[in-house]
This record gives C-alpha cells, sequence and structure tokens, in this order.
C-alpha cells in the first residue's frame, strides 16, 4: 500500500469514526452535532467560490481536482496550455519549466481575488523545493532564478522578507533594468518586490552636476539628433551628451530649461 492510499485510508477512518461518535451522541445534542458534522464537510467540500476567471467552474470540482490527489497540475494545463502570450512573453515565459501550479495560484478565495498576483516568495519557496526534493538545480530556469545552494550571492536587503533572498532579480527582469546595467544586478539593494518605486527616494538638489552618475543618455542622444535638434531647442549648442544639467530639470527629462515641457518623440 502506497502513502498516499495509507492517508487515503486513514481519512475514511476518521470520517466514520466522527459520524459514530456523533451517532452515540444524546439525542438531545444530536441536531447541533449534526449541523456542525454538515458545516464540517460543506467546507470541505466547497471551501468557497472561485475566482471570476474560473467562475464557470464552480461546482465541477474534476476540472481541477484528481481524488485523494487533489489539484492536478495537468488539468491546469489541459486548459491553458494553448495560452501562447504567457509563455512567449519573457516576464512570464517561465510558466513553461514549473511544474506546480497552485504553489502561485489560488482558488476558493472569492470572486474578488485576482489568482495572478506575483508572490516572490512563494515562488523562491517553490524553487527551493524543487532543489530539495530532485538534488538537482531542476530545469534550467530554475536553475538561474536561485542563488548558488550555500547562499553565494545572496542580498542580506532588508527590503526583502525571509526567503525572497535567494532569488535572482535579474532573471526575470532582466529587461526592465532601466539603468542599463550602471548599478549592476542587486535590484534589492534599492527595490522591494511589492514595487519598483523607491519610497525613501531623494533626487539631489537641482543645482547638481553630477547626473551622469545615475543617468544614462538616450538612444537619440548618441545620434545627429542630438546635435540638429535637441541642442537648438534647449538652446545650448556648446553642450555635450554627458552634461544633463544644462538642458533638464530635474522634475522631468522632458522639462527642458529655457523651453518648458518639451517632447519630440
Amino acid at each position: 500500500m502506497t502513502g498516499i492510499h495509507r492517508i487515503a485510508g486513514f481519512l475514511a477512518l476518521a470520517a466514520l469514526t466522527s459520524v459514530a461518535v456523533l451517532f452515540a451522541s444524546s439525542p438531545a445534542g444530536w441536531e447541533v452535532r449534526r449541523d456542525e458534522f454538515v458545516r464540517f464537510w460543506e467546507k470541505a467540500t466547497n471551501p468557497g467560490p472561485l475566482s471570476k476567471a474560473h467562475a464557470t467552474l464552480d461546482g465541477v470540482c474534476s476540472a481541477c481536482h484528481t481524488p485523494i490527489m487533489g489539484v492536478d497540475a495537468g488539468k491546469c494545463v489541459s486548459c491553458h496550455a494553448d495560452n501562447r502570450a504567457l509563455v512567449q512573453r519573457q516576464p512570464t515565459m517561465f510558466h513553461q519549466s514549473i511544474e506546480s501550479c497552485v504553489d502561485c495560484h489560488l482558488e476558493h478565495l472569492g470572486r474578488a481575488y485576482i489568482s495572478r498576483r506575483m508572490d516572490h516568495l512563494a515562488l523562491a519557496r517553490l524553487g527551493m523545493r524543487w532543489r530539495s526534493q530532485s538534488l538537482q538545480s531542476g530545469p534550467d530556469w530554475f536553475a538561474a532564478t536561485l542563488h548558488g545552494r550555500e547562499g553565494a550571492g545572496r542580498s542580506d536587503s532588508s527590503l526583502l522578507r525571509a526567503g525572497e533572498e535567494a532569488l535572482v532579480c535579474g532573471t526575470c527582469h532582466q529587461r526592465q533594468d532601466r539603468h542599463q546595467g550602471q548599478f549592476g544586478s542587486e535590484c534589492a539593494s534599492c527595490h522591494a518586490t511589492t514595487s519598483w518605486q523607491i519610497a525613501r527616494f531623494a533626487h539631489p538638489s537641482p543645482g547638481s552636476t553630477e547626473c551622469a552618475q545615475c543617468h544614462m543618455e538616450p538612444p537619440s542622444h548618441r545620434m545627429m539628433h542630438f546635435e540638429m535638434v535637441s541642442k537648438g531647442v534647449a538652446r545650448q549648442e556648446q553642450a555635450t551628451v554627458r552634461e544633463c544639467f544644462l538642458c533638464h530639470q530635474t522634475t522631468s527629462w522632458n522639462d527642458i530649461k529655457g523651453a518648458g515641457w518639451y517632447k519630440h518623440h
């Protein structure tokens, strides 16, 4: 007998025992105990309404669940495998390698619940479990997503929740790096997993002339556009590409000194 069968047998025995105890109780308390029993099993068999995206599956348990086993990832794939947008977009193509859906996508939490919310901690736990169970690095994507087994390279940022430090941010967000690699790969030294915005960030004084320490010129400034258009708009014919402060205000890149709000493209 397998472990799954033993668990199933135990649950069945527990259910029968509960029924026996209820029937053996005094007649006066039977009505109350029966109501409790019914509520318990209703909760077990119907833990709550599905999200709006899966509302059409309400009451069709077999669409997602397999007896004894529970939620079957294979059934998720049978519906979502043809979602080309999911597996072709760089931020979500990792779904091709993950074989567990319920670690991140929960259900029975009500119509308003959005099951596609990103949970970095759940992703880290999934990767670490995969690694510990298989004694390997798992799929190529997992290998790149997690830091080494010894913890080399892990961030000690206070902005992360315990467990999130195992993730390598750049694996998913490399194309979202507006700094173009200028600040390295330790995103968590400034950013939390809840938002890209930095709550404590304070821009240097408007009189600062060290813009190039943080900012890189846009592609248009590396072409004749800078010589033929940008300099003329700002009336700074002697400006160089690295002298941002001569043309730009600190309020916005499009706020040009002497010209006001200007957006050529």
